[in-house]
């Protein structure tokens, strides 16, 4: 394992810049994976690493050490530091441990057949994350992120999505209006309005191409005109509205409670 103690080390430059700019991941085409769980969870679809890097602390924890132990002999390992470490984490809570990955390709634009996510300037890496593990929990295998939406494969997106990434196919920055033209399925948007209709009251059991927005904005004029049907979440009088990701996940759930029945 090499150890490296200076900021001035070219490699420590190039985690910082992965760690705090968008435009430098797409630039280098790498991103950065902040824990064991997220290794493991690239090791096990078989996604490539580059690198691993480990704090002094990280090598204080035995998950880390197995996990190390685990890895390709081959493998590009580093030794931080904890200072050093703290200054190329991507996250405010660093974990000891960080994985560098290539950048997916772009996911294949198939035709659209099954139930499917799509996002329309969700901008919250946290929420972004959360909703793709949602989905693939859910038993969603493909989303469909507009212009608008966080980076997918940042590094906060990817510790929310807790390996999630690695099973879905994620198009992102797509023309959601384009994509969804001639979809077999529903679109379905929760949003208030005229004629929606009670989540519980759907038929869920055929493919639904379920549209949510922004956190706070909600739906572009343009989605929401594209929704065959307007969804309400019926909930307590005292609360008016859910988090986009708690929204998504009760949406799911109940798509995949109503397959599960049949």
């Amino acid at each position: 394992m090499k150890p490296i103690s200076s900021r001035d080390n070219p490699l420590i430059r190039r985690l910082h810049a992965l760690a705090q700019s968008g435009r430098d991941r797409r630039k280098l085409g790498e991103t950065l994976l902040d824990g064991a769980h997220l290794v493991r969870a690239a090791c096990d679809a078989r996604w490539p690493l580059k690198a691993v890097v480990v704090s002094d602390a990280g090598l204080l924890r035995a998950e880390h050490l197995a996990l190390l132990d685990a890895l390709p002999v081959d493998l590009p390992r580093y030794h931080l530091p904890d200072p050093l470490f703290r200054h190329v984490s991507p996250v405010d809570s660093p974990s000891g441990l960080l994985g560098l990955i290539d950048l997916p390709a772009p996911a294949a634009s198939c035709a659209l057949v099954d139930s499917v996510v799509v996002l329309d300037g969700v901008q919250d890496p946290g929420n972004l994350g959360t909703i793709l593990r949602t989905a693939a929990a859910a038993g969603i295998r493909r989303a469909l992120l507009a212009v608008g939406c966080a980076q997918a494969w940042s590094p906060r997106a990817l510790r929310a999505g807790m390996g999630a990434h690695f099973v879905l196919e994620i198009e992102e920055g797509v023309d959601a209006l384009e994509r969804l033209a001639g979809y077999p399925g529903r679109c379905l948007a929760t949003a208030l309005g005229e004629g929606a209709s009670c989540l519980y009251d759907l038929d869920l059991r055929t493919p639904v191409a379920w549209l949510f927005g922004a956190e706070g904005q909600g739906l572009s004029a343009g989605m929401l005109a594209r929704a065959d049907q307007r969804v309400i979440i019926p909930m307590a009088a005292a609360i008016e509205s859910l988090n986009v990701g708690a929204a998504v996940a009760v949406c799911l759930f109940e798509q995949a409670r109503q397959l599960r029945e049949r």
